[in-house]
Protein backbone atom coordinates (compact mmCIF):
# COMPACT_ATOMS: atom_id res chain seq x y z
CA UNK A 1 0.00 0.00 0.00
CA UNK A 2 1.53 3.84 -1.11
CA UNK A 3 1.93 5.50 2.06
CA UNK A 4 -0.24 8.63 2.25
CA UNK A 5 -1.39 11.74 4.06
CA UNK A 6 -4.84 11.11 5.32
CA UNK A 7 -6.00 14.36 6.80
CA UNK A 8 -4.27 17.66 7.96
CA UNK A 9 -4.68 17.70 11.63
CA UNK A 10 -3.23 21.35 12.46
CA UNK A 11 -2.45 24.37 10.87
CA UNK A 12 -0.49 27.57 12.29
CA UNK A 13 0.65 30.77 10.17
CA UNK A 14 2.44 33.65 11.24
CA UNK A 15 3.90 36.82 9.24
CA UNK A 16 7.64 37.58 9.51
CA UNK A 17 8.29 41.12 8.74
CA UNK A 18 11.71 41.91 6.72
CA UNK A 19 13.64 45.48 6.12
CA UNK A 20 15.66 45.52 3.16
CA UNK A 21 19.17 47.09 3.90
CA UNK A 22 19.05 49.25 0.59
CA UNK A 23 15.91 50.06 -1.60
CA UNK A 24 15.36 47.22 -4.43
CA UNK A 25 13.84 48.71 -7.71
CA UNK A 26 12.38 46.83 -9.91
CA UNK A 27 10.01 47.68 -12.84
CA UNK A 28 7.58 50.37 -11.41
CA UNK A 29 8.07 50.05 -7.84
CA UNK A 30 10.51 49.88 -5.18
CA UNK A 31 10.82 47.88 -2.19
CA UNK A 32 12.05 48.87 1.44
CA UNK A 33 10.65 45.66 3.28
CA UNK A 34 8.85 42.57 2.66
CA UNK A 35 6.73 40.14 5.09
CA UNK A 36 7.48 36.37 4.37
CA UNK A 37 4.45 34.00 5.39
CA UNK A 38 5.49 30.83 7.27
CA UNK A 39 3.24 27.77 7.99
CA UNK A 40 3.36 24.85 9.80
CA UNK A 41 1.32 21.90 9.05
CA UNK A 42 0.73 18.75 10.85
CA UNK A 43 -0.92 15.94 9.16
CA UNK A 44 -1.30 11.90 9.95
CA UNK A 45 -1.24 9.02 8.04
CA UNK A 46 -3.85 6.31 8.30
CA UNK A 47 -2.04 4.68 10.67
CA UNK A 48 -2.15 7.12 13.32
CA UNK A 49 1.41 8.49 12.53
CA UNK A 50 2.32 12.18 12.66
CA UNK A 51 4.49 14.73 11.24
CA UNK A 52 4.72 18.59 11.18
CA UNK A 53 6.38 20.23 7.88
CA UNK A 54 7.16 23.87 7.12
CA UNK A 55 7.35 26.44 4.62
CA UNK A 56 7.55 30.18 3.64
CA UNK A 57 7.02 32.44 1.39
CA UNK A 58 7.81 36.07 0.51
CA UNK A 59 4.49 37.97 0.21
CA UNK A 60 6.08 40.00 -2.52
CA UNK A 61 3.26 42.29 -3.06
CA UNK A 62 4.42 44.66 -5.81
CA UNK A 63 4.89 41.32 -8.28
CA UNK A 64 2.13 39.41 -7.12
CA UNK A 65 -0.32 42.30 -7.76
CA UNK A 66 0.59 45.22 -9.49
CA UNK A 67 -2.02 47.72 -9.11
CA UNK A 68 -2.28 51.12 -8.39
CA UNK A 69 -3.87 50.59 -4.95
CA UNK A 70 -1.71 51.52 -2.20
CA UNK A 71 1.24 49.58 -1.10
CA UNK A 72 -0.78 48.84 2.64
CA UNK A 73 -3.89 47.91 1.57
CA UNK A 74 -2.88 44.56 -1.17
CA UNK A 75 -0.33 43.87 1.65
CA UNK A 76 -2.75 43.30 4.40
CA UNK A 77 -5.16 41.66 1.90
CA UNK A 78 -2.66 38.95 1.31
CA UNK A 79 -1.81 38.35 4.40
CA UNK A 80 -5.79 38.19 5.74
CA UNK A 81 -6.21 35.90 2.55
CA UNK A 82 -3.74 33.48 4.00
CA UNK A 83 -5.00 33.45 7.07
CA UNK A 84 -8.67 32.52 5.25
CA UNK A 85 -6.30 29.66 3.46
CA UNK A 86 -5.19 28.59 6.80
CA UNK A 87 -8.58 27.81 7.91
CA UNK A 88 -10.00 26.02 4.33
CA UNK A 89 -6.51 23.83 4.07
CA UNK A 90 -7.69 22.61 7.63
CA UNK A 91 -11.01 22.08 6.50
CA UNK A 92 -9.63 20.03 3.27
CA UNK A 93 -9.93 16.65 3.70
CA UNK A 94 -8.46 14.43 0.90
CA UNK A 95 -6.26 11.60 1.68
CA UNK A 96 -3.25 11.35 -0.89
CA UNK A 97 0.47 11.78 -1.76
CA UNK A 98 1.14 16.18 -1.12
CA UNK A 99 1.54 16.38 -4.90
CA UNK A 100 -2.25 15.03 -5.57
CA UNK A 101 -3.58 16.75 -2.76
CA UNK A 102 -2.37 20.12 -3.23
CA UNK A 103 -3.17 19.90 -7.11
CA UNK A 104 -6.67 19.21 -5.94
CA UNK A 105 -6.80 22.11 -3.24
CA UNK A 106 -5.25 24.65 -6.09
CA UNK A 107 -7.87 23.40 -8.86
CA UNK A 108 -11.18 22.46 -6.58
CA UNK A 109 -10.82 24.99 -3.72
CA UNK A 110 -8.62 27.53 -4.27
CA UNK A 111 -10.56 29.39 -6.78
CA UNK A 112 -13.72 29.35 -4.46
CA UNK A 113 -11.69 30.65 -1.81
CA UNK A 114 -10.75 33.52 -3.63
CA UNK A 115 -13.91 34.45 -5.18
CA UNK A 116 -15.58 34.23 -1.69
CA UNK A 117 -12.50 36.69 -0.42
CA UNK A 118 -13.33 39.39 -2.94
CA UNK A 119 -16.72 39.13 -2.71
CA UNK A 120 -16.51 39.75 0.89
CA UNK A 121 -14.88 42.70 -0.06
CA UNK A 122 -17.23 43.70 -2.30
CA UNK A 123 -19.88 43.55 0.31
CA UNK A 124 -18.00 45.13 2.89
CA UNK A 125 -18.06 48.47 0.55
CA UNK A 126 -14.38 49.59 1.12
CA UNK A 127 -15.79 52.98 0.73
CA UNK A 128 -12.36 54.42 1.67
CA UNK A 129 -10.33 53.05 -1.21
CA UNK A 130 -11.14 51.80 -4.75
CA UNK A 131 -12.05 48.05 -4.67
CA UNK A 132 -9.60 45.61 -7.05
CA UNK A 133 -10.00 42.01 -6.92
CA UNK A 134 -7.26 40.01 -5.79
CA UNK A 135 -5.88 38.25 -8.73
CA UNK A 136 -4.86 34.61 -9.23
CA UNK A 137 -0.82 34.65 -8.72
CA UNK A 138 -1.69 36.21 -6.13
CA UNK A 139 -3.71 33.75 -4.28
CA UNK A 140 -1.01 31.05 -5.55
CA UNK A 141 1.46 33.06 -4.28
CA UNK A 142 -0.29 33.20 -0.32
CA UNK A 143 -1.52 29.30 -1.08
CA UNK A 144 2.49 28.33 -2.03
CA UNK A 145 3.63 28.48 2.07
CA UNK A 146 1.09 25.76 2.77
CA UNK A 147 2.14 23.73 -0.06
CA UNK A 148 5.38 23.40 0.70
CA UNK A 149 4.50 22.74 4.49
CA UNK A 150 2.25 20.00 3.26
CA UNK A 151 5.61 17.93 0.66
CA UNK A 152 7.87 18.92 3.73
CA UNK A 153 5.49 16.94 6.10
CA UNK A 154 5.11 14.23 3.95
CA UNK A 155 8.69 13.83 3.41
CA UNK A 156 9.15 13.71 7.71
CA UNK A 157 6.01 11.11 7.42
CA UNK A 158 7.79 8.63 5.55
CA UNK A 159 11.31 9.79 6.79
CA UNK A 160 12.71 10.43 3.24
CA UNK A 161 13.83 13.59 1.29
CA UNK A 162 10.15 14.51 -0.18
CA UNK A 163 11.58 14.56 -3.44
CA UNK A 164 12.84 10.67 -3.23
CA UNK A 165 8.69 10.23 -2.97
CA UNK A 166 7.72 12.04 -6.55
CA UNK A 167 7.56 8.39 -8.20
CA UNK A 168 5.16 5.27 -8.66
CA UNK A 169 6.17 3.85 -5.23
CA UNK A 170 4.31 7.27 -3.66
CA UNK A 171 2.07 8.59 -6.33
CA UNK A 172 -1.23 7.33 -7.05
CA UNK A 173 -1.85 8.76 -10.30
CA UNK A 174 1.11 9.34 -13.40
CA UNK A 175 1.57 12.55 -14.71
CA UNK A 176 -1.24 12.62 -17.51
CA UNK A 177 -3.42 13.47 -14.66
CA UNK A 178 -1.42 17.17 -14.08
CA UNK A 179 -0.79 17.73 -17.31
CA UNK A 180 -2.65 18.18 -20.89
CA UNK A 181 0.10 18.41 -23.45
CA UNK A 182 0.81 21.00 -25.58
CA UNK A 183 1.24 19.27 -28.81
CA UNK A 184 -0.51 16.57 -30.21
CA UNK A 185 0.91 12.68 -29.58
CA UNK A 186 2.48 14.10 -26.62
CA UNK A 187 1.48 11.40 -23.56
CA UNK A 188 2.55 11.54 -20.19
CA UNK A 189 0.84 8.29 -19.36
CA UNK A 190 2.79 6.21 -16.93
CA UNK A 191 5.91 9.12 -16.26
CA UNK A 192 6.23 10.58 -12.91
CA UNK A 193 7.84 13.62 -11.68
CA UNK A 194 10.43 11.46 -11.10
CA UNK A 195 11.81 10.15 -14.26
CA UNK A 196 11.98 13.82 -15.28
CA UNK A 197 14.67 14.26 -12.18
CA UNK A 198 18.39 14.12 -11.79
CA UNK A 199 18.90 10.88 -9.06
CA UNK A 200 22.28 12.71 -8.51
CA UNK A 201 22.18 16.46 -8.79
CA UNK A 202 24.81 18.32 -8.47
CA UNK A 203 25.94 19.05 -4.86
CA UNK A 204 26.71 23.11 -5.83
CA UNK A 205 24.63 25.88 -7.74
CA UNK A 206 25.53 29.13 -9.52
CA UNK A 207 24.18 31.76 -7.65
CA UNK A 208 22.57 34.27 -9.70
CA UNK A 209 22.70 38.08 -7.83
CA UNK A 210 20.03 40.48 -8.52
CA UNK A 211 21.02 44.18 -9.42
CA UNK A 212 18.13 46.34 -8.61
CA UNK A 213 17.29 49.75 -10.50
CA UNK A 214 18.81 51.39 -7.62
CA UNK A 215 21.80 49.50 -6.90
CA UNK A 216 25.16 51.55 -6.93
CA UNK A 217 27.37 50.97 -9.97
CA UNK A 218 29.90 53.94 -9.04
CA UNK A 219 30.79 56.09 -5.87
CA UNK A 220 28.27 58.92 -7.35
CA UNK A 221 25.74 56.39 -7.04
CA UNK A 222 25.57 56.54 -3.58
CA UNK A 223 23.68 58.41 -1.51
CA UNK A 224 24.25 60.41 2.34
CA UNK A 225 21.62 57.25 3.57
CA UNK A 226 24.16 54.47 2.90
CA UNK A 227 24.98 51.73 5.41
CA UNK A 228 28.06 51.91 6.97
CA UNK A 229 27.63 47.92 8.02
CA UNK A 230 31.11 46.34 6.58
CA UNK A 231 29.10 44.93 3.48
CA UNK A 232 30.21 45.75 0.03
CA UNK A 233 27.58 48.16 -1.53
CA UNK A 234 29.19 48.91 -5.04
CA UNK A 235 28.61 46.28 -7.79
CA UNK A 236 32.01 45.76 -8.42
CA UNK A 237 32.77 44.80 -4.79
CA UNK A 238 30.37 42.23 -4.65
CA UNK A 239 31.65 40.46 -7.60
CA UNK A 240 35.09 40.65 -6.20
CA UNK A 241 33.76 39.72 -2.53
CA UNK A 242 31.69 36.76 -3.56
CA UNK A 243 33.21 35.62 -6.73
CA UNK A 244 29.99 36.30 -8.70
CA UNK A 245 29.81 34.74 -11.98
CA UNK A 246 26.26 35.44 -13.02
CA UNK A 247 23.96 38.99 -12.86
CA UNK A 248 20.21 39.76 -13.05
CA UNK A 249 19.67 42.92 -13.93
CA UNK A 250 16.21 44.20 -13.09
CA UNK A 251 14.75 46.78 -15.83
CA UNK A 252 11.82 49.39 -15.91
CA UNK A 253 10.26 47.85 -19.08
CA UNK A 254 8.79 51.23 -20.10
CA UNK A 255 11.88 53.45 -20.28
CA UNK A 256 13.97 51.81 -23.43
CA UNK A 257 16.64 54.41 -23.45
CA UNK A 258 17.29 53.55 -19.17
CA UNK A 259 16.91 49.81 -20.29
CA UNK A 260 19.43 49.91 -23.05
CA UNK A 261 22.17 51.94 -21.07
CA UNK A 262 21.54 49.83 -17.36
CA UNK A 263 22.33 46.94 -19.07
CA UNK A 264 25.37 48.33 -21.11
CA UNK A 265 26.56 49.74 -17.72
CA UNK A 266 26.25 46.61 -15.82
CA UNK A 267 27.27 44.21 -18.91
CA UNK A 268 30.85 46.25 -18.94
CA UNK A 269 31.00 46.31 -15.47
CA UNK A 270 30.34 43.06 -15.24
CA UNK A 271 32.57 41.37 -18.10
CA UNK A 272 35.33 43.61 -16.82
CA UNK A 273 34.93 41.52 -13.70
CA UNK A 274 35.05 37.76 -14.54
CA UNK A 275 31.07 38.00 -14.85
CA UNK A 276 30.38 34.98 -17.31
CA UNK A 277 26.53 35.33 -17.45
CA UNK A 278 23.41 37.61 -17.34
CA UNK A 279 19.94 38.35 -17.25
CA UNK A 280 17.79 40.71 -18.52
CA UNK A 281 14.88 40.93 -16.51
CA UNK A 282 11.86 43.25 -17.54
CA UNK A 283 9.22 42.26 -14.38
CA UNK A 284 6.17 42.24 -16.94
CA UNK A 285 5.77 46.05 -17.32
CA UNK A 286 6.50 45.97 -20.76
CA UNK A 287 3.45 46.02 -23.68
CA UNK A 288 5.07 44.94 -26.61
CA UNK A 289 7.78 42.30 -27.40
CA UNK A 290 9.30 44.99 -30.15
CA UNK A 291 10.18 47.05 -26.75
CA UNK A 292 12.55 43.71 -25.90
CA UNK A 293 13.38 43.23 -29.34
CA UNK A 294 14.70 46.29 -30.47
CA UNK A 295 16.88 46.81 -27.10
CA UNK A 296 18.17 43.33 -27.71
CA UNK A 297 19.01 44.17 -31.57
CA UNK A 298 20.48 46.94 -30.44
CA UNK A 299 22.45 45.73 -27.92
CA UNK A 300 23.55 42.73 -30.38
CA UNK A 301 24.98 45.35 -33.14
CA UNK A 302 26.29 47.89 -30.33
CA UNK A 303 27.43 45.60 -27.34
CA UNK A 304 28.04 42.06 -28.74
CA UNK A 305 30.36 40.61 -25.95
CA UNK A 306 27.27 41.68 -23.63
CA UNK A 307 24.69 40.56 -25.60
CA UNK A 308 26.29 37.08 -26.16
CA UNK A 309 26.63 36.85 -22.45
CA UNK A 310 22.59 37.49 -21.95
CA UNK A 311 21.64 33.78 -20.67
CA UNK A 312 18.09 34.35 -20.86
CA UNK A 313 15.18 37.37 -21.10
CA UNK A 314 12.75 36.94 -18.08
CA UNK A 315 9.30 38.24 -17.99
CA UNK A 316 9.34 40.68 -21.52
CA UNK A 317 6.01 41.07 -22.20
CA UNK A 318 2.81 42.07 -19.57
CA UNK A 319 1.14 39.81 -17.37
CA UNK A 320 -2.04 39.37 -19.52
Amino acid sequence: MRPKIARVLGVKAWFLPVKTRVPLKFGPETLTEVTCARVCLRVRDAAGRCAEGWGETPLSVQWVWPSPLPYATRHELLKSFCLELAADWLAFSLPGHPLEIGHEFIARRLPACLAGFNESRVRASLASEPYEPMPWLAALVCNAAFDIALHDAFGNLVELPVYQTYGAGFLEHDLARFIEPAAPGVSFAGKYPADFLDQNPPRQLLAWHLVGGLDALRPADLGPDAPQDGHPLLLKDWIERDGLRCLKVKLRGNDAAWDYARLCQVGRLGLGCGVEWFSADFNCTVKEPAYVNEILDRLQAEEPGVFAAIRYVEQPFAYD
